[in-house]
């Protein structure tokens, strides 16, 4: 009842200011037609993996309220503008997260968003608070390729016409398979995301369907990406397997491509993350010529809404009160870049995760069992932390999920197998890539990773030899051994099979304690005094990396 009344609080909030206020800009009709430079160009305005970053910081972030004045200018001068996202939009802020994921929909109703298609981590929430925010959006999600697993029948809209002045747009979504497992598993479970071959069938198909209806100009709204990691359902990939998608805005590798990628005629644009960039392609309606560009925080001279700006602020408010307290000091800076960090190596920061979750999952346990170690994954965690105070609302923004921590039994094994496959893309970069306490491994990357079998309902393979990359010395301080059982920490979406970590469903016990991930580093920092100090000033040495 909690969330729902935040929900609910954050629509009251919404109305109030949508309709005893309204909204800053240029009032469309009040440039003479002379004055309108850009008649007869269409102009798409996009973003992408905003994740939450709504509010504007100066040189940093532009914030939606840049977005609303950047749709409005190319309106005032004469353009048709559609505005598109290309997915994970309600995840990544407490902002957002405070509100599960639905105070990110209110901004982009305000925005005026045309279509967007979800990203990844729009399922971090679960299914049904997905459906509740699809319900609470003034603009059509499109996703072609997300079916009922059962039935195979589409969740989502596959695609949207847009009728403009003398010229007809066909926009269709697709999102990336990885949510498989890249999102908790049980909030997936009912669906099938098409991916490979069969993505590439879905997207013609979508394009054959937009051509019949009469479409002069196809858009493709794909959180996909461009990253190795990804081989075989990139946008890159799917533009090269189908012929007729003119625009492809992309999302999920967090890529910045000013000016854009062509590709098999297609032309591929992402703006990064973070609305540290707004995409804009001005497009001729005659010709189709194309033009693509990055609007960018560092040295933006453009405006701001004050209405958006104002009803960001007044979520962000009650946030900040929410989170008000300390959660503690850092006497050094603590590490949780994406690459070269977490996603790639061993950090402070990691070290610091994993070893509050094995604290977490001891106290737990009590003195009956000794928990041998625990992982973190590296997706996990989501920023960095530079010394001095630590808010509360800072570690809910590192640690945004809201995972429970559990502790599974495994074997010897059973672990190796988890590290060698979490470890998969070493050196490159690996949500998977585990953060460890009490366990000590190496990882050979001159020996590639061969597949073994694929997991079930997931985009990742188990290692063909287990050990052939990976070493592992010591766990819980005693010299490692295939046959013995370990306990080990873990959050729940690991327990539950998320990225790499299949065969932990496999686990000969699982137990989950119920302990918020955020309540065990609060417990355990309270253990040290509520200071993350020197110990922390240099990663442990859990990890090499030859």
């Amino acid at each position: 009842m909690g969330k729902l009344l935040k929900r609910l609080f954050a629509v009251t909030m919404a109305a109030a200011m949508l309709f005893g206020t309204g909204f800053a800009g240029v009032p469309a009709g009040t440039v003479k037609a002379a004055e309108k430079p850009m008649e007869g160009e269409l102009v798409v305005v996009h973003t992408n993996d905003m994740h939450g970053h709504y509010n504007a910081v100066e040189g940093e972030q532009l914030g939606i309220s840049a977005v609303v004045s950047l749709k409005h200018y190319y309106e005032s001068q004469g353009a048709d503008v559609l505005l598109l996202d290309a997915g994970d939009f309600s995840q990544g802020t407490t902002l957002v997260s405070y509100f599960d994921g639905g105070s990110a929909v209110l901004f982009m109703n305000a925005a005026g968003y045309d279509a967007v298609s979800l990203g990844n981590h729009e399922f971090d929430y679960g299914f049904d608070e997905l459906q509740i925010m699809a319900a609470l959006a003034d603009f059509p999600i499109l996703d072609a390729n997300i079916l009922h697993k059962d039935t195979d029948e589409p969740y989502f809209e596959a695609h949207k016409i847009f009728d403009l002045q003398g010229m007809k747009v066909g926009v269709f979504g697709l999102d990336t398979a990885e949510a498989q497992t890249k999102a908790s598993p049980k909030n997936v479970k009912d669906i099938r995301i098409l991916d490979g071959q069969e993505l590439y069938a879905c997207a013609q198909e979508q394009i054959d369907a937009l051509k019949a209806a009469g479409c002069d100009y196809i858009i493709c709204l794909g959180h996909l990406g461009v990253d190795d990691e990804s081989l075989g359902r990139r946008s890159v990939d799917v533009a090269a397997n189908t012929k007729g998608i003119d625009l492809f805005i992309d999302g999920h590798s967090h890529t910045e491509l000013d000016g854009g990628l062509l590709v098999n005629d297609t032309l591929i644009t992402s703006t990064g993350s973070y609305l540290a960039n707004i995409g804009v392609v001005e497009i001729d309606k005659n010709s189709k010529e194309e033009k693509a560009s990055l609007v960018k925080a560092a040295g933006y001279q453009g405006g701001h809404d004050a209405a958006v700006d104002g009803f960001v602020t007044a979520h962000q408010d009650i946030v900040d009160a929410a989170y008000a307290g300390l959660f503690a000091t850092a006497t050094v800076d603590l590490n949780g870049e994406r690459e070269p960090g977490v996603r790639t190596q061993e950090t402070n920061l990691g070290d610091f995760a994993a070893d509050a979750y094995r604290y977490a999952a001891q106290q737990y346990m009590g003195s009956e069992v000794t928990v041998d170690g625990a992982i973190q994954n590296g997706g996990g965690v989501r920023a960095s932390i530079p010394a001095g105070p630590i808010s509360m609302n800072t570690l809910y923004t590192v640690f945004p999920f809201g995972n429970s921590v559990s502790i599974v039994k495994v074997t010897g094994a059973q672990l190796l197998e988890a590290l060698e496959a979490s470890c998969s893309a070493a050196p490159s970069a690996l949500g998977g890539f585990p953060q460890v306490s009490g366990i000590v491994f190496t990882v050979n990357t001159s020996v590639p990773y061969v597949n073994g079998m694929q997991y079930p309902d997931s985009t990742y393979y188990a290692p063909a030899v287990p050990g052939s990359r990976v070493t592992i010395e010591t766990v819980g301080d005693r010299a490692f051994s295939l046959t013995d059982s370990y306990y080990i920490a873990v959050n729940n979406f690991m327990a539950d099979g998320g990225d790499t970590y299949y065969v932990f469903t496999q686990a000969e016990e699982v137990i989950d304690t119920g302990v918020i991930d955020a309540e065990g580093l609060i417990s355990y920092v309270n253990s040290l005094g509520g200071v993350i100090g020197d110990s922390y000033a240099v990663p442990k040495n859990n990890i090499t990396i030859q």
